[in-house]
């Protein structure tokens, strides 16, 4: 598909990979559907969007986890554009904690709008791709889908369960011979934004963006591509692609790796943090951000021995596999 021009709809376009993903496509010359819960965010990224080639932005406050203000942000994206060519779910919140103290009202909410609403996100889109014959929905997991970690069971779950969903949703389209529809599904590794500031946390510790830290530009680009290129998945950072094939060759490896990391740097050991629900319930203020304040060429030469360190581990393992066999 063509990228320049398509109509492009994207949840959680208030700030992180959501923001940076709607600039990447006003840049493009794209019409772009804006949507969140915060208004007066979602106000500055219009002013971002249509500062770049006269691209046109549409502002339409929505929660992800209510179904009928989902449908009416797809019946306004149709009404004011005609059509929905891109359909982006990226909404996301996320929760520290140990399992047994997270409350359960955060759980839920967690999987409310990690899943459900890219449920209700799919369901709206597909129903005016179908009528157009074509479209391409892209959801955005996360590495943490493939390779879990511990104190985030909520956020991996939905991970998950989002690559569940985006698989599903491709063998369906398969069957109803819909070849003109894409369903595509970005996993992000670490990445620069503000979900960690705004996370719920019951850990005790503050949440830190754990190495390697990527742009979310990056995660954009990426997004900006499947357009171009449909793929099934796609991983979006090269530290990212390393854990997922450790996982897959090494799963007992790869988990302890993981504990391991996220002790160490995913949840500080030198500054603590009091219990908040953080964004979960009510919305962050003010205008937002795509970044979080994570990156430097500091962070940049650690992603690159890390990653390096992570792949000389994988091959070394994967030779020493090969020779028992």
């Amino acid at each position: 598909m063509r990228v320049r021009d398509s109509v492009v709809v994207i949840t959680g376009a208030s700030s992180g990979i959501g923001r940076a993903t709607a600039v990447a496509f006003a840049r493009k010359g794209c019409p772009v559907v804006l949507a969140s819960r915060r208004a007066e965010a979602l106000e500055a990224v219009r002013q971002e969007c249509e500062r770049h080639r006269g691209a046109e932005a549409l502002v339409v406050p929505t929660d992800v986890t209510d179904p009928g203000a989902v449908d009416d942000l797809a019946r306004r994206a149709v009404h004011r554009f005609g059509r929905i060519d891109v359909w982006v779910n990226c909404a996301a919140v996320t929760v520290f904690g140990p399992f047994e103290e997270v409350p359960l009202e955060d759980f839920r909410k967690v999987m409310d709008v990690n899943v459900m609403g890219y449920v209700h996100g799919a369901r709206a889109a597909l129903r005016v791709m179908r009528e157009q014959g074509r479209g391409t929905l892209i959801n955005v997991s996360s590495v943490v889908g493939l390779v879990s970690q511990p104190y985030t069971h909520a956020y991996g779950m939905s991970k998950y369960a989002v690559r569940a969903l985006s698989s599903s949703l491709r063998q369906e389209l398969r069957l109803d011979g819909a070849k003109d529809i894409h369903v595509c599904t970005v996993l992000p590794a670490t990445i620069d934004t503000p979900l960690f500031e705004h996370a719920a946390n019951y850990s005790g510790r503050k949440p830190l963006a754990m190495p390697p830290v990527y742009s979310p530009e990056r995660v954009a680009r990426t997004i900006v591509g499947l357009v171009r290129a449909p793929r099934r998945e796609v991983v979006a950072g090269p530290m990212g692609r390393s854990m997922v094939l450790e996982s897959r060759l090494m799963p007992g490896v790869a988990e302890r790796t993981m504990a391991r990391q996220v002790d160490r740097t995913h949840l500080s050991r030198e500054e603590s943090a009091p219990a908040g629900h953080g964004n979960l319930h009510v919305p962050a203020p003010g205008t937002g951000a795509a970044h979080g304040g994570w990156g430097g060429r500091r962070r940049t030469a650690m992603r690159r021995l890390t990653a390096a360190t992570v792949l000389a581990g994988v091959v070394a393992g994967v030779a020493r596999r090969a020779r028992t066999h």
